[in-house]
């Protein structure tokens, strides 16, 4: 009993300063929890504090299944929730507290406490791992606030979130050689909670169990040359420095221009003969390996493992999977985003994996200037491995410490997928493909379209390396151990504090008061209006919308999600007044006969369609847009708040 009760409060202690650190570098959010974000309302955060309050709305208000709402895209079909990121164990936290704290402050709270449970999911990983407490507390200090998760504190609140990969690699291991029916259900229930935080850190967790599997039934090692094989490895090489050399000269003259039957045929991309090389280099190097596979007695064993967490991971997602299934017999597809072999989103630059905490008060400006160059940009784009993690690093592996083959092998797997399908090194294009430009076309897989964030499993695979060299330190000088250990752990919070963090208002505007004082049942339409999803933009709505509709509570006619169907877009242009409107506020024209008759059918338009009010944003929208609308919905002005100004429709 006393052995437990220590147990239990070395793991409180572990966890209590993990929440003291959430307030000393959140600072001064702590300050302003009713008040202020780490984010931008008008951006992604604005769409993460409505996840939370449509959860509750949907739930409480409405009584039904949360994963359908009337609150947005108010004109057409009820909008389906199950691919929008809709953090949906967040919102379940968040659910109780709203009602007493508000939705500012809820959100504040959740936000700090999956950065707390992110930190003590990695200590626990990693106290598996090395059976340290003090170096794998440091390891889940160097996940949790990694330079790579506090800046998506400031957009990607989802993928701060990010314990389900801990627990997912945790109950993995623990499982290895085991396979009992209560490890299959935790399995599942973590598979729940990933795609719960964030969808793709349910595939991610889902590519883990493929690479641990096959790390358990496949062995590769060295393979002996002889006779027809050493031809075959001359053969590559000659291909290889033939191929070299072509691309050098092809880099050299900006390339050429042929003609075949009559066509011309140019030659100037380096991506083909790049994609070429990289295919020869890959192959040769697979030469000289031997794959085989190992004894499978306890692969049908694991496999029914894997089945059981499925089915317990499948019963527990039913309900966004009944909506997925709605949204498919509605709209006939799954995702329509198209994958394109050169333009699709880019990964991280791998400079920007190894620059210095550019979040830290003491860094240059210029690091965050840089990386804004990037196609990536600042928020997407910043990885920054703590410097203290790769001279640990090193200093062990020169004190004759090896890493893990797995843990090796899973953190350069997923950081060479992060570097997304061609690879960038100090802003400069190789043209050279990475694993992603193949793996982003596998099914499932394919649905994670942003590669850079595969660099969060890259910084949890760094954490746990680092907690395995840090261990090895102290025990190759073990007299020295408390030194190593307070020095290592000083200079990695150092490196790592954020505060003072930026933090932006959540003030509404005043306008919204008698917006919010409305009959239940009229709705809003603020211009410029659209649909905007992660990848593309119909008109030009903005996340501002939805952040102001936690309080006003009244639906929008526009809408922002990580995914709109082209359907969904039809059906608005179906609608000529909307169409007319979208069209307008992206800056396009009418044509003047049909604005005149849309004007005529104003009043109706407005009345049928139960517009109680409408937002202009005189800095957002053009003098056209504005014009037309006012005329034909014969708007009467209200009040002002700043640039936006409130109107009523005349209603016939």
């Amino acid at each position: 009993m006393p052995m437990r009760d220590s147990r239990g409060s070395a793991h409180a202690a572990a966890f209590a300063a993990y929440v003291v650190l959430a307030i000393v570098f959140s600072w001064p959010l702590p300050l302003n929890m009713g008040t202020h974000l780490t984010g931008v309302p008008g951006g992604d955060t604005g769409v993460y504090v409505w996840n939370q309050w449509v959860f509750r709305h949907e739930v409480v208000e409405q009584q039904h299944l949360p994963y359908f709402t009337d609150r947005i895209f108010a004109l057409t079909e009820q909008t389906n929730l199950s691919l929008h990121n809709y953090t949906t164990f967040q919102n379940l936290l968040a659910l109780p507290l709203i009602g007493a704290f508000g939705v500012i402050t809820t959100f504040n709270v959740v936000y700090l406490l999956m950065i707390v449970l992110t930190a003590y999911a990695t200590y626990l990983l990693a106290k598996h791992v090395t059976g340290q407490a003090a170096e794998s507390w440091l390891a889940g200090a160097l996940f949790a606030w990694s330079p790579l998760l506090v800046t998506r504190g400031t957009e990607h609140f989802s993928l701060v979130a990010a314990a389900p990969l801990a627990i997912f690699l945790l109950v993995l291991v623990r499982a290895d050689g085991h396979e009992r029916f209560r490890d299959a259900v935790a399995l599942g229930v973590t598979e729940w909670l990933a795609a719960s935080t964030d969808v793709y850190y349910a595939v991610y967790c889902l590519l883990i169990g493929v690479i641990f599997l096959g790390a358990r039934v496949v062995a590769i090692s060295r393979s002996p040359f002889c006779g027809r094989g050493i031809a075959i490895r001359w053969a590559l090489d000659v291909l290889i420095l033939s191929m070299a050399g072509f691309i050098t000269a092809l880099a050299i003259s900006g390339g050429w221009q042929f003609s075949f039957m009559g066509r011309p045929l140019p030659v100037h991309s380096l991506y083909t003969p790049m994609m070429v090389l990289t295919l020869l280099v890959a192959i040769r190097v697979a030469w000289e390996l031997r794959t085989s596979f190992r004894p499978a007695s306890g692969l049908w064993q694991f496999m029914r493992f894997a089945l059981s967490a499925g089915v317990v991971a499948i019963f527990l997602l039913s309900p966004v999977l009944y909506a997925t299934a709605v949204r498919i017999r509605t709209w006939g597809q799954l995702d329509p985003s198209k994958i394109f072999w050169r333009s699709s989103p880019g990964g991280v630059d791998l400079l920007a994996i190894v620059l210095p905490n550019p979040n830290h008060p003491l860094a240059p400006g210029v690091l965050v200037d840089w990386l804004n160059t990037l196609p990536a940009r600042y928020v997407e784009g910043l990885v920054s491995v703590p410097i203290v993690a790769i001279v640990t690093l090193c200093l062990a592996w020169r004190a004759g410490w090896m890493p893990s083959r797995w843990w090796a092998g899973i953190t350069a797997l997923f950081g060479l997928l992060a570097l997304g399908p061609f690879i960038h090194i100090a802003g400069v294009n190789t043209f050279v493909p990475g694993p992603w430009a193949f793996l982003r076309y596998v099914p499932i897989l394919g649905l994670t379209r942003s590669p850079s964030r595969f660099s969060v499993v890259l910084m949890l695979g760094v954490a746990i390396l680092f907690a395995t060299a840090l261990v090895a330190l102290t025990r190759r000088y073990a007299a020295k151990r408390r030194l190593i250990v307070t020095t290592a752990g000083a200079l990695l919070l150092f490196e790592l504090f954020p505060a003072p963090r930026p933090i932006y208002s959540a003030a509404i505007p005043s306008i919204y008061e008698q917006v919010k004082a409305a009959p239940g049942d009229v709705r809003l339409l603020e211009l410029p209006v659209g649909a905007r999803d992660g990848t593309s933009s119909f008109g030009n709505f903005t996340a501002r919308s939805q952040f102001y509709q936690t309080f006003h509570e009244k639906p929008l006619v526009g809408g922002y999600l990580s995914r709109v169907s082209r359907q969904r877009i039809d059906a608005m242009r179906s609608n000529e007044m909307l169409h007319a409107l979208i069209v307008l506020s992206e800056g396009g024209e009418i044509p003047g006969d049909m604005m005149a008759r849309l004007a005529d059918l104003g009043p109706i338009w407005a009345e049928r369609s139960k517009i109680g009010f409408v937002v202009i944003d005189r800095a957002q929208s053009t003098e056209a847009l504005r014009d037309f609308a006012t005329r034909a919905l014969r708007l009467d002005h209200v009040d002002t708040d700043g640039n936006l100004e409130l109107y009523r429709p005349r209603i016939q």
